[in-house]
């Protein structure tokens, strides 16, 4: 499985989002620190789900990195977030 699948299916069942964007950005930082031949890299996440509700920003970007766990995040360059309701 990819890791663009894997941070997909990691984050719609955690948080059942009305709206999800995985994006693997890796080309646009090819020749970048931690760019890797055949990308999966640096990702963009865009995410908006009611599970934020309440959480201040800090609160979302750490239920997040949990939710991808330690292993995932370990194999990931760069994650963009954008969290909200």
């Amino acid at each position: 499985m990819s890791k663009t699948q894997e941070i997909e299916d990691r984050l719609r069942e955690a948080f059942a989002p009305r709206e999800l964007l995985v994006v693997d950005d890796s080309e646009s930082h090819r020749g970048h620190g931690g760019y890797q031949e055949g990308g999966e890299s640096h990702y963009n996440v865009r995410i908006r789900s009611e599970a934020f509700k309440g959480l201040s920003r800090v609160a979302r970007h750490r239920a997040v990195h949990s939710v991808l766990g330690p292993d995932l995040i370990a194999r990931i360059h760069a994650l963009a977030l954008d969290l909200d309701v």
